[in-house]
């Protein structure tokens, strides 16, 4: 698959004509990342943002006392990085590959170059950035009003859309990553785990889980939370 193509299916890049897509691969730089390599760090200065193409790439926070917070997991089509770039911030947090990862990287000065010049490109960062805004709004409703339970409830219907409904997913993370990323420990995730099973909403086999009663993880998600 050629560069122009790749690039027109980024979701950021969808519809544009191909004169805008050669514009943008001749500023864009290819990237790959191995497993735990660094792609930018908290306070660093925002000079490009990113765009995922292969693996997966965990945005986090690192408390004083070292404990990690993971704010979001980027996938395959997704842009990660872009809203200090266009703030004039540094950025907010750490960026770090999963896995062997490869990505887009578009610096922020030819970029902007090109906004200006195509506006129909901003129109659809607009897009993306709004979608982006509602699932942040929603994590944060999470960490904050709901309990644990009703957290993992959300996440395990979230993954249910993804598969287009199916009942039957696989966690696309480890248990302990999937534990920072609802702001709780892994043991207290095993715990929940445990009594999803045994009230029969669930049945886990590692990472494989069967959705058994969708209506009681909603009334989780719903009541706040409390098993």
């Amino acid at each position: 698959m050629n560069i122009l193509t790749t690039i027109a299916r980024i979701p950021l890049f969808e519809g544009l004509p191909s004169e805008q897509l050669e514009d943008l691969a001749m500023i864009m730089t290819d990237q790959v990342f191995g497993k735990g390599e660094i792609v930018f760090s908290e306070g660093e200065e925002a000079v490009g943002f990113y765009v995922t193409l292969k693996g997966r790439i965990k945005v986090y926070k690192l408390s004083s006392e070292g404990k990690e917070q993971i704010l979001h997991i980027f996938g395959p089509g997704e842009p990660f990085g872009e809203v200090p770039v266009f703030t004039g911030q540094r950025f907010p947090a750490h960026a770090e590959a999963m896995e062997e990862s490869r990505v887009f990287f578009f610096p922020k000065e030819s970029f902007v170059d090109l906004v200006r010049r195509n506006p129909s490109l901003a129109l659809n960062m607009l897009g993306v950035l709004s979608k982006r805004l509602r699932r942040f709004t929603a994590l944060i409703d999470d960490l904050s009003l709901k309990e644990v339970p009703g957290r993992l409830a959300a996440y395990l219907l979230y993954l249910t859309t993804q598969e287009k409904g199916s009942g039957d997913i696989e966690l696309p993370i480890t248990k302990a990553q999937l534990a920072s990323l609802l702001g709780t420990i892994p043991e207290t995730l095993s715990r929940i785990l445990g009594k999803m099973t045994a009230q029969g909403f669930i049945e886990t086999d590692g990472r494989r889980i069967r959705i058994l009663d969708r209506e009681s993880l909603q009334a989780l998600v719903d009541s706040g939370g409390r098993l």
